[in-house]
């Protein structure tokens, strides 16, 4: 990792699921990290079991004017990424993706810092292609309840490829797919989280609709490896990456291998599904193969294992 070694790296949102991971690895090569984060969602206690040799971390809303500091590498990961998160409060959300996003921008260009902004598949809405490519111009409804989220990502990515055409910013997007791993909480939601929480306690497991959406989940560790290549790697200047795993599966599938690993024989039951929930979610990854030399490795059933001898149930940020 002789990339990495000598680098100064800011990583907004560094209390996240993921944000968290990516410190982790950025600080195992050597490199100082500093960390912004408000900790509204993030959680602060994981950044203090790692290595504070070359870890600084602030609490701040990037939202709001504040005096960053000077680095080789930006990567904007501070956003609530789960829809009971950015929900909560869409007037924050918005304020987050937007005004944190041009903030952290303007100090890319005045240190002349390489930018990495974790993007969402949420920028394909319900999709009406199928994989999602990169070139793909999504399908979303811009006033549903998804929307401040949603909206604000494509917002941002909007303005920071403006910055690359006229400002020759060194932006690079990473729309990341449903990313799962140690770490994640059950309380945001999200299906995974959720279901290894029920299966642990006995509970039957809840689907919201009929189990036939499909989505691909992506292990922590390649989401991190995926993002740590963006960093590093010239061709991704100015590009935009979907990262995710390509393998698609039913939410039903994953309840059931997931009642075959963690749980006692638990029932499924079915509810409503969320307003402008997807349907069918799965990545066209060939950009980020020829272009990063990234490929995801970890299967579902491995990935899952990481989870198994956990007291918490894991995590659920992600973009």
């Amino acid at each position: 990792m002789t990339f990495w070694g000598n680098k100064s790296v800011l990583v907004a949102g560094g209390a996240g699921f993921i944000g968290r991971h990516l410190v982790e690895a950025v600080l195992h090569s050597g490199s100082k990290v500093y960390v912004l984060d408000d900790f509204s969602t993030g959680q602060e206690e994981p950044l203090k079991a790692l290595d504070q040799t070359n870890l600084i971390v602030q609490n701040c809303d990037i939202s709001q004017p504040t005096t960053l500091p000077q680095v080789d590498i930006i990567y904007n990961l501070a956003s609530p990424a789960s829809p009971v998160h950015y929900q909560s409060d869409p007037i924050r959300t918005w304020k987050t993706n937007i005004l944190g996003t041009l903030q952290l921008l303007e100090a890319a260009q005045t240190y002349a810092a390489t930018f990495v902004q974790a993007s969402t598949s949420e920028v394909y809405g319900d999709p009406l292609s199928h994989p999602q490519k990169e070139t793909d111009w999504g399908h979303v409804n811009p006033v549903g309840p998804r929307a401040c989220y949603d909206e604000s990502k494509r917002a941002a990515e909007t303005v920071l490829m403006d910055a690359v055409r006229t400002l020759d910013a060194d932006v690079r997007i990473a729309r990341i797919f449903n990313t799962y791993g140690p770490g994640m909480t059950a309380s945001d939601g999200r299906a995974i989280p959720n279901f290894v929480a029920q299966a642990k306690t006995g509970k039957a497991l809840t689907i919201h609709g009929d189990g036939t959406q499909t989505r691909s989940f992506c292990h922590v560790s390649d989401t991190v490896a995926g993002l740590l290549r963006l960093g590093e790697v010239p061709a991704a200047r100015g590009e935009i990456f979907n990262i995710g795993n390509s393998v698609e599966n039913t939410i039903l599938e994953i309840a059931q291998e997931i009642v075959a690993l963690f749980g006692n024989g638990n029932d499924i039951v079915f509810e409503n599904r969320p307003v402008d929930d997807p349907q069918r979610r799965r990545p066209d990854i060939k950009k980020a193969q020829d272009l990063l030399g990234w490929t995801p490795k970890v299967a579902l059933r491995e990935g899952l294992m990481t989870l198994l001898d956990r007291d918490e149930p894991v995590l659920a940020d992600t973009l």
